[in-house]
């Protein structure tokens, strides 16, 4: 893939101090490191390190990345490891995707309390699903699957959904065979939209009980017993978006269908399209029409304000497993799982490791293998720098 025009970091380093300085009253510490991250994301402020061809012995200068979880360039290396590990954890069946979506006005409190309420959206996603499943008038089977918390919209706007890949079916109550639904029928979704909606209300309320919850002047109208009690009220008349898509046409092409789910962030560098006058623009696709691509065109300053709606509590875990892909039940679940598929008993499958990081890379000339020969600190390349401007301007 080229090379963007615009990245995410130009935005960053051209808007972010006015920005943070225009914006201090509500812009965390988080949000400061997110950026100075972003902005120092390969180049020498974060050390580097040189390169040299196999074959060829071309030279090249590497800067090291910024790794951090909301960064459009980190995220290829740890996407490709995750993916890695979760081979040994796939069964050879169908799976379907389905998406919890909390409505706007919740959205709006879990904006002012995104570690509650994300884990509440996680929470009643994962128990809707396990409880429809074991009906047996549904399926009557426990089930396992992946959760990935999404807090954007196309458009950048703050829009919370989680997506859960599951295999299509479960362990019988007595884990010894799998039972399969129906052919492209897995559960009900007026069922899991009725559930999802009370299990998660039935949370938030519980939240407000135990003081979980923090309201700051927007939402001070909330503070009271009686206003919370008709807002959780009001949340019953909101229309919640629950929607399965179609099954997949093979389980080989599962884990390339993770992959554009699980490590991402709110934006990309390759969907930017000017970056100009205090304005960006990028593209976007308009589903309610056909899922058209469109561009829209925002001032910088709102640009980094959405982005900033995205950025995560520290060591929030936004990709979580439920039922037999849990931790706790992995181990044991999964060959329980393989087994009733296969009718013959298998080794037990030992927890996943992470894929090593990659060592090599092509060399752009020749395409052997690139190596590194030297780690350089950004003190070191500053001085290198320094020493060649020097040497520059006495030739």
């Amino acid at each position: 893939m080229t090379r963007p025009p615009f990245e995410v970091a130009d935005i960053v380093r051209q808007h972010g101090d006015r920005f943070l300085d225009a914006h201090h009253a509500w812009v965390t510490g988080q949000h400061r490191r997110v950026f100075r991250a972003i902005a120092q994301c390969r180049t020498a402020a974060l050390g580097g390190h040189r390169d040299r061809c196999e074959q060829c012995a071309h030279p090249a200068l590497s800067y090291n990345s910024c790794r951090d979880r909301h960064c459009p360039k980190c995220l290829t290396a740890a996407r490709n490891a995750w993916l890695a590990a979760r081979e040994a954890e796939h069964l050879p069946v169908g799976y379907v995707h389905i998406v919890f979506t909390m409505p706007q006005p919740l959205a709006r409190l879990a904006l002012a309390n995104k570690r509650v309420v994300y884990d509440l959206l996680f929470q009643a996603a994962a128990a809707t699903l396990l409880q429809v499943a074991a009906n047996p008038k549904r399926l009557g089977a426990a089930i396992g699957g992946l959760m990935v918390l999404h807090t954007w919209g196309q458009r950048l706007q703050h829009h919370p959904h989680v997506h859960c890949v599951v295999p299509m079916g479960g362990l019988a109550p007595d884990g010894t065979r799998w039972i399969h639904p129906r052919p492209r029928f897995f559960l009900p979704i007026p069922a899991l939209r009725k559930l999802f909606r009370g299990k998660l209300v039935a949370g938030v309320r519980d939240a407000f009980r135990d003081g979980r919850l923090d309201f700051p002047s927007t939402l001070e109208r909330l503070k009271t017993d009686a206003a919370f009690r008709a807002f959780l009220r009001s949340l019953y008349r909101q229309t919640w978006v629950v929607y399965a898509k179609p099954p997949f046409g093979s389980s080989a092409h599962v884990l390339h269908y993770l992959a554009r789910y699980t490590h991402r962030v709110a934006i990309s560098n390759h969907r930017l399209v000017t970056v100009a006058d205090g304005t960006v623009s990028f593209r976007w696709k308009d589903y309610r029409h056909g899922s058209q691509i469109r561009t829209l065109t925002l001032d910088a300053h709102e640009f980094l304000r959405r982005f900033l709606l995205h950025v995560l509590p520290k060591r929030f875990v936004r990709i979580r497993y439920f039922g037999f892909l849990a931790s706790r039940c992995r181990t044991r679940g999964l060959p329980q799982c393989r087994q009733a598929l296969a009718g013959a008993p298998t080794p037990p499958v030992e927890p996943p490791v992470a894929a090593p990081p990659r060592t090599s890379w092509p060399c752009p000339r020749c395409g052997a293998p690139m190596r590194i020969v030297e780690r350089l600190t950004a003190r070191q390349l500053f001085l290198h720098a320094l020493l060649a401007s020097v040497t520059h301007d006495t030739s």
